[in-house]
C-alpha cells in the first residue's frame, strides 16, 4: 500500500502489483467543500461496489477487463481542510509514480476540487472536462479550491482547458473564460463532431476528466449539484473512445459520484463508465 492510502472495497477484479499494472485506480474520497448534496466522499466504495454488477467482457471492443493488469491502489486518506487533501493526493500520486511510472491512473472520487491534486502532479499540457458546471469561480464560499474553482485553478497552471456539457455558470465565469482562451461547449449544442473539432488540436499529452454530474439528472441524482438537461451515457463513451485512440491521455478520473446507500443510479453509471475507460485503454492501448 502507498503510504496514505487504505483498502475500502475490492472490485470483483483480478488485480495484480502495483509495479505490474498497466491501469492503476486510486480513490480520492472527500467532499469538504460540497455545497449542496453531500455524499461524495463514499464515491470511491459506491463505484467499486457498482461493479459487481457487471460482466469483465465490454461488448463493445470484444475485451474482458479481467485479463487486463489492472492494480487497486486503494483510496487515500484525506485530511478535513481542502489544501491539506489536496496535498495529501499530490503526495500520493507522486508516489504512486515512483512505484510505477508507466501505468495509467484512474482516479475515483469524491468531489471534483481533487482533480486538482492530480493535474499538477501529471503535467498535462491539456484538460478535457465532461461537466454540467464551468468551475471557473475564482472564490467560492471563502475557499479559492473549491470544487467550483477546480478548472480555472487548472488553467491558472498553464494548462489548456475545453469543458464540454456545460449547462450552468455565472456571468464572470464567461467573462474569464473568454478572457483565458478557455473553451466550452453547452449541453444543448453537444456533439461528438463539436467534441472532436475542439480537441483535435489541443496539445498532448491529456487529462480526461469526468465529472458525472455531466449526464442528465435522470441518470445520476446522487451527485453534489445535479442538473437537468445534461448528456447520454453514450455521448461521453464515443468521445472517450475517439481521444483514447488518437491522443496521448495521460490519465482519466470519475468525480462527484455521492451517496448513502449501495448500487444507486449515479454509482451504476459510474462504474459502467469505469468498465469501459478500462475496456477502451485495452484497445486502443
Amino acid at each position: 500500500m502507498l503510504l496514505h492510502t487504505y483498502r475500502s472495497f475490492d472490485m470483483e477484479l483480478p488485480t495484480v502489483d502495483l509495479r505490474e499494472a498497466d491501469y492503476v485506480i486510486l480513490g480520492l474520497p472527500y467532499d469538504g467543500t460540497t455545497s449542496y448534496k453531500p455524499g461524495a466522499r463514499f464515491g470511491p466504495v459506491l463505484i467499486r461496489q457498482a461493479t459487481l454488477n457487471f460482466e469483465s467482457y465490454i461488448l463493445d471492443y470484444n475485451i474482458d477487463i479481467a485479463e487486463l493488469k489492472i492494480a487497486d491502489a486503494g483510496d487515500v486518506s484525506l485530511p478535513v481542510n481542502v489544501e491539506d487533501s489536496i496535498r495529501v493526493a499530490e503526495e500520493t500520486i507522486r508516489e504512486l509514480r515512483e512505484v510505477n511510472p508507466n501505468a495509467i491512473p484512474i482516479f475515483l472520487g469524491g468531489e471534483h476540487s481533487m482533480t486538482y491534486a492530480p493535474v499538477k502532479v501529471l503535467k498535462p499540457k491539456s484538460y478535457v472536462v465532461f461537466d454540467a458546471h464551468l468551475d471557473l469561480r475564482d472564490e467560492y464560499q471563502g475557499s479559492r479550491f473549491n470544487h467550483a474553482c477546480v478548472a480555472r485553478r487548472i488553467s491558472e497552471l498553464g494548462v489548456k482547458v475545453a469543458i464540454f456539457g456545460v449547462r450552468s455558470g455565472t456571468k464572470e465565469e464567461l467573462i474569464y473564460a473568454e478572457e483565458n482562451g478557455i473553451e466550452w461547449v453547452h449541453a444543448r449544442d453537444y456533439s461528438y463532431e463539436a467534441f472532436v473539432d475542439l480537441v483535435l488540436s489541443m496539445p498532448e499529452p491529456i487529462y480526461v476528466s469526468v465529472d458525472i454530474d455531466v449526464f442528465d439528472a435522470s441518470l445520476v441524482p446522487e451527485t453534489g449539484t445535479p442538473e437537468p438537461g445534461g448528456l447520454r451515457f453514450w455521448d461521453v463513451v464515443e468521445a472517450l473512445e475517439w481521444v483514447s485512440e488518437r491522443k496521448d491521455v495521460i490519465a482519466f478520473d470519475i468525480m462527484e459520484v455521492s451517496g448513502d446507500k449501495l448500487g444507486n443510479i449515479t454509482a451504476l453509471t459510474a462504474g459502467k463508465l469505469l468498465f469501459h475507460i478500462l475496456g477502451m485503454l485495452g484497445e486502443f492501448r
